[in-house]
């Protein structure tokens, strides 16, 4: 079964100044056009544009219902890693070494300290992976 990840992005809200590019209509599909072609060049497909609504606040206490227009994308999880644009294969990751144990202070508690580290766990529905706790 295929895993996507997915990424939302704001849409364009004003139009891009260019030679030859006159009306506001052909300004705006220029913004939207550079913002999917930057998107497609690190992968992303196009899937839809929503519109959602958004609390915003206004003043010191009151709040208003504002709508957001936001682009959404998708890739393969296997394509997450950037390309080397040169042999145009996945970069290998960069791992640090294993994170050194802080030095033991006196406790009154018999339990050994825990590092935070990454998770070894992959990270569920597609989250990013977070920090946690890992007893050795």
């Amino acid at each position: 079964m295929r895993k996507f990840e997915y990424k939302a992005v704001p849409a364009p809200t004003t139009g891009t100044k260019a030679k030859g590019v006159k009306t506001t209509e052909d300004r705006f599909a220029l913004s939207l056009t550079e913002t999917l072609n930057e998107m497609a060049e690190d992968g992303w497909e196009y899937v839809r544009a929503e519109t959602l609504p958004c609390m915003e606040r206004k003043g010191l206490t009151g709040s208003q219902q504002t709508y957001q227009n936001i682009l959404i994308f998708r890739r393969l999880e296997a394509a997450a890693m950037p390309l080397d644009r040169t042999n145009s294969r996945p970069l290998t990751p960069v791992t640090d070494p294993e994170p050194q144990a802080a030095p033991e202070q006196a406790s009154d508690s018999d339990q050994e300290p825990v590092t935070p580290r990454l998770s070894s766990r992959p990270p569920e529905d597609g989250m990013a992976p977070s920090i946690r706790a890992v007893e050795d």
